[in-house]
This record gives C-alpha cells, sequence and structure tokens, in this order.
C-alpha cells in the first residue's frame, strides 16, 4: 500500500455536504460523480495532498443507505492507493484478512477498488483502491 488515497463519509444529503465542506476548505469540491452499481452518488474534495470522498445513497438498498442506516453518518472508510490491487489482494488473503471482492471492481474517480471486511480490521473498512490506465 502507498499511500491514503482517500477517506470516504457517508453523507445522508450530498448538496447539504457540499456546502458544509465547501466552507471547510474554503473552496469547492472538484467532482461529482454516480456509481450507479453501488447505488451511491459522490462528491470530491482535495485539502493539500488529501482527498475526502463524500457519498450519498441514491438507492435504498445500497451499502451507503444500510451504513447510514445503522451507524448515521460518518466516516465510512479508508482508502489507499496500491500499484497493483489483483496481487495486493491476493497478498492480504494470504495474511488473513476477509476480502470483499475477489475481483476488483470500477469505482469512482477512475479507479479499480476491492474493499476488506470490517471484521478483519479493527472495525474499518479499507478501500484498495488502483488507477484505471
Amino acid at each position: 500500500m502507498n499511500k491514503i488515497e482517500h477517506i470516504g463519509i457517508a453523507v445522508k444529503n450530498l448538496e447539504e455536504s457540499n456546502q458544509l465542506f465547501a466552507s471547510l476548505f474554503g473552496k469547492p469540491h472538484y467532482k461529482i460523480e454516480e456509481v450507479a452499481s453501488e447505488g451511491v452518488k459522490t462528491s470530491f474534495f482535495k485539502s493539500g495532498p488529501n482527498k475526502i470522498e463524500l457519498l450519498e445513497a441514491t438507492k435504498e438498498d445500497s451499502p451507503i443507505a444500510k451504513f447510514i442506516a445503522k451507524k448515521g453518518e460518518g466516516i465510512h472508510h479508508i482508502a489507499f492507493a496500491v500499484d497493483d490491487i489483483k496481487s495486493e489482494i491476493a497478498r492480504l488473503k494470504q495474511e488473513g484478512f476477509t476480502v470483499l471482492n475477489e475481483q476488483p471492481k470500477k469505482g469512482a474517480d477512475n479507479k479499480l477498488v476491492a474493499f476488506l471486511h470490517p471484521k478483519t480490521t479493527n472495525g474499518v473498512l479499507i478501500e484498495l483502491c488502483q488507477d484505471i490506465k
């Protein structure tokens, strides 16, 4: 794993949260994107070299909707940049982590993504991200 790629925050209302985070960072989001397969609409902010991804559910049965129903708004995941997501998945499985995606899938921000189950990472959902070339 190379670095923290972004921190994902689940929100109920993307428009209101965009305003809040624009005030917090002193600048607007730089991208909004929908990932229909995951039932989520995302918005990205930069603060120095760091990125924050806001996630709003677009379907009632999406993972973000379920997360908010159970835990409320807040930090949803920490994403790490990797060079080779398939080899990283294999390495982490060998280390005993439970991988939620045997094969990476297309995520937001032009990335291939895979997730590690929070039960094997001290309660934190970990996302692996590789740039799509």
